[in-house]
């Protein structure tokens, strides 16, 4: 499969072509998401050798991206990713009226940001986005737009959809296709103000929610499920409902290597 992201020996001959563009009043075309109905792994854990099968592979921003495959960098840009707290301002740490750190009840050793100040967001994600493009990644997925969500009232939604749209503004501009993260419930605005070009969805099946993607992105989503999460169902009967989307695995929740106790990797049929 021919690699679609920004190789960093390309870079110079990218930059000279997108300015050509812009001379000529070209508008460049937009980065491509995933092939639809690809097949994927999720391996936001240690990354390992795919199966043999896996066209598309989403890693951490610290992590190598997938060779001759589609590679989606995970970027968790809403709140603050484990160990790393003293990564972030101190003043874009979400403070209580105590002016207490305020953590997520859900992930308690992730803080949340105070996404009210988009541009001091970005000026912190930013160059993780481009770090992913130069390493060469396909694509970007920002995890945690629903903080507010969590948030006790401390967090708007609004200020939510604006930094989204900044951070998929830096993601092409690297030449990185961007995909929303959850959030089902804003979807619909998500990618009408946000231009998120495809969906990466969590437990869709087991919440009864993947129309909320499917009815937007049609095609482009990416569904996992998780082993400990498919209560009343069975992953076979998820991979039959004709509301789910084409693109869909089940993974163990620890997203562990083949080695691990515990790790799952299955695929519909």
């Amino acid at each position: 499969m021919v690699r679609r992201g920004i190789h960093p020996a390309h870079a110079a001959l990218i930059g000279g072509a997108l300015g050509v563009a812009v001379l000529s009043g070209c508008t460049p075309s937009p980065p491509a998401p995933p092939p639809p109905g690809a097949v994927f792994d999720y391996q936001l854990g240690a990354p390992y050798e795919p199966d043999v099968s896996v066209d598309v592979v989403v890693r951490d921003r610290t992590a190598s991206p997938g060779e001759d495959m589609y590679s989606i960098c995970y970027v968790n840009a809403f709140q603050t990713q484990p160990g790393e707290l003293g990564d972030w301002p101190d003043e874009l740490l979400l403070r209580d009226a105590a002016r207490d750190v305020v953590f997520d009840p859900d992930w308690p050793d992730e803080a949340f940001v105070d996404t009210s100040d988009a541009e001091a967001v970005v000026a912190v994600v930013g160059p993780w986005i481009r770090g992913c493009a130069e390493d060469g990644f396909d694509a970007v997925e920002f995890d945690n737009l629903d903080t507010y969500s969590r948030a006790r009232g401390l967090l708007e939604r609004a200020d939510a959809v604006v930094l989204a749209r900044r951070l998929v503004d830096v993601a092409h501009a690297a030449g990185l296709a961007a995909a929303q993260k959850n959030a089902a419930e804003d979807t619909a605005v998500l990618h009408a103000s946000a231009h998120f070009d495809f969906a990466i969805a969590e437990e869709c099946g087991a919440y009864r929610e993947c129309d909320a993607y499917t009815d937007v992105y049609g095609d482009d989503v990416l569904a996992i499920e998780y082993t400990d999460n498919l209560t009343g169902v069975s992953f076979d009967e998820v991979c039959a409902d004709p509301e789910h989307p084409r693109s869909i695995i089940l993974r163990d929740r620890a997203l562990g290597a083949p080695d691990d106790e515990g790790y799952t990797f299955r695929r519909c049929s």
